[in-house]
């Protein structure tokens, strides 16, 4: 089968990332290489430093970037260590830091991952496949109030207890395997709608994919890391693709960039806290409308920046 790997909001990520200038920048959800190489593009002596946790994709952007290419150091690693992984490259101080927090397109397009309801293959969804608990794992096994925990907060799904109900239901008859399987009873269980603008099953594969790989789980902590990893002036841009995900990057540069803690009605600072960054977006950069009309899958994205202050 032959993949096709569409990075998002690219142009963005080049012009926040002010990477025409040239510098050394860190991709860290290296994913299908298609940040990583817009960066490379965009000045003949940038260089990046890219992240992933997947060692699949480590392993693709070897061979697809990698080859004769001195510009690009490759990392298989968890973003939520950067910190011990910039360590490692001699305590490196980058210009910029981008980081996509979807879930690449490779992985997504690929049956063997099991990440989506419409490719039939094993109901895996681990980033790294070399360890931890896989999708089928928590069907066939987590209580059902645990799976409606997991379907109401990570899916944000309405339908959370009769989903839940019906995947005890179905396994109680034999062990969920595929991911078509497990599509086939959420749908039925939600039962058909003509107002409905999604898959009944997105939310569903969301909220597993996310608690297989424990996706929320120091988010925040990364956003502040990175925007304080990066040098004075240089510049942070973070990617998500639903709320859960935009609300502690949101959340995260605010309070980095407004750090005074006294009371409102003081006239006068008085803590001396210094602001750490300026944020770029005031709103959410979203995909325009010829970029969803070539990439649907790029639909939901939603792009935050900020600049390191000199302070």
């Amino acid at each position: 089968m032959s993949l096709v790997h569409r990075p998002v909001l690219v142009r963005e990520v080049v012009d926040f990332l002010a990477a025409c200038k040239g510098g050394v920048f860190v991709d860290a959800t290296f994913g299908g290489g298609g940040h990583s190489r817009a960066i490379l593009d965009a000045h003949p002596r940038n260089e990046v430093l890219a992240i992933d946790r997947d060692p699949e994709a480590i392993a693709a952007g070897d061979r697809i970037l990698a080859a004769g290419s001195a510009r690009l150091t490759l990392v298989n690693g968890d973003y939520r260590e950067l910190d011990r992984i910039l360590q490692g490259q001699g305590d490196l101080r980058p210009d910029g830091l981008v980081a996509d927090l979807g879930i690449s397109s490779l992985q997504l397009l690929d049956p063997a991952r099991g990440f989506s309801f419409d490719r039939p293959g094993p109901l895996d969804m681990r980033m790294d496949r070399r360890a931890g608990r896989t999708a089928a794992d928590l069907v066939n096994e987590l209580p059902e109030r645990d799976l409606r925990r997991i379907l109401a907060r990570f899916g944000e799904e309405p339908a959370a207890a009769r989903i839940s109900r019906a995947i005890v239901r179905r396994r109680a008859e034999r062990p969920f395997a595929t991911t078509d399987d497990l599509a086939e009873v959420v749908t039925r269980a939600v039962g058909p709608s003509r107002r409905r603008r999604i898959h009944p099953a997105t939310r569903t594969f969301q909220a597993l994919r996310i608690a297989v790989n424990d996706e929320l789980a120091g988010l925040s902590r990364f956003v502040e890391t990175a925007a304080l990893a990066v040098r004075p002036g240089g510049r942070v841009v973070f990617i998500a693709f639903h709320s859960l995900e935009d609300r502690p990057v949101k959340q995260a540069l605010r309070g980095l960039a407004s750090r005074c803690i006294c009371p409102p009605d003081l006239p006068v600072c008085g803590c001396h806290r210094v602001d750490l960054v300026r944020v770029l977006t005031p709103r959410a950069v979203r995909p325009g409308d010829d970029e969803k009309q070539q990439n649907p899958a790029s639909r939901s994205a939603r792009l935050r920046a900020a600049e390191r202050l000199a302070a």
